[in-house]
């Protein structure tokens, strides 16, 4: 059935407005999407195989893939992948992990335990502890130039976080910190209370273990 055969109530454009979104069907919501067909095939056609196309391959379809949807321009292709994007940016997403104690902050952190290089690990949280994002800072032997507070602090500032936790792996599976662990902690704690961004803890990891230095008095 083509979109001229349709009576015009029951066009999806005309049903939108009348019935809203939620009483059209996903293939009635492509339709609507895209508008009218042209020469190589009609609207209906095109919504038909564009559905196929995402049942197969999910929502995230590649320009390329879409392409190749006869009747389908770069224009209505690009409105549609328009359109998915801005829609998956303002989905309510899952409910972050809220970080409470240094237990909870390893469990995020598990990822880094076995590594054979040394990882230095920010968790960014908001006002409420609950994770924002986690990040690796840098990837080699933990040091004060690879661990600048600009580096440590820039996607924190960036996304108005409350506090962090950074971590670190011992891949020589010992949990005591060195020297150069305390003074980086140091430092990162009282660059944290120029910015208004606290430092809540630093946690050492081994693949059986952690050491924590909030638990240990070390930060306060």
């Amino acid at each position: 059935m083509r979109i001229k055969d349709l009576s015009k109530i029951d066009r999806p454009r005309e049903k939108l407005k009348i019935k809203g979104p939620t009483h059209l069907s996903d293939f009635e919501l492509l339709m609507a999407i895209f508008g009218s067909g042209n020469k190589q095939a009609d609207v209906t056609k095109i919504a038909h195989d564009v559905l196929s196309l995402i049942k197969k391959k999910g929502i995230n379809l590649a320009f390329s893939q879409l392409e190749q949807t006869k009747g389908l321009g770069s224009t209505k292709i690009s409105e549609l992948l328009a359109a998915v994007k801005l829609c998956s940016r303002h989905l309510v997403k899952p409910e972050q992990p809220i970080i409470n104690s240094a237990e909870d902050a390893v469990s995020q952190l598990n990822d880094i335990r076995d590594k054979r290089q040394e990882y230095f690990v920010c968790l960014t949280l908001d006002g409420a502890n609950r994770v924002i994002a986690k990040r690796t800072i840098t990837i080699g032997t933990l040091n004060s130039s690879l661990s600048h507070p600009r580096e440590v602090f820039a996607d924190a500032v960036a996304e108005r976080a409350a506090n962090i936790i950074i971590a670190h792996n011992h891949p020589s599976g010992v949990l005591k910190p060195s020297e150069n662990d305390i003074e980086i902690t140091k430092k990162l704690l009282q660059s944290g209370k120029i910015l208004g961004i606290q430092l809540l803890d630093h946690i050492i990891l081994t693949s059986k273990s952690f050491y924590s230095f909030a638990e240990e008095g070390l930060i306060m």
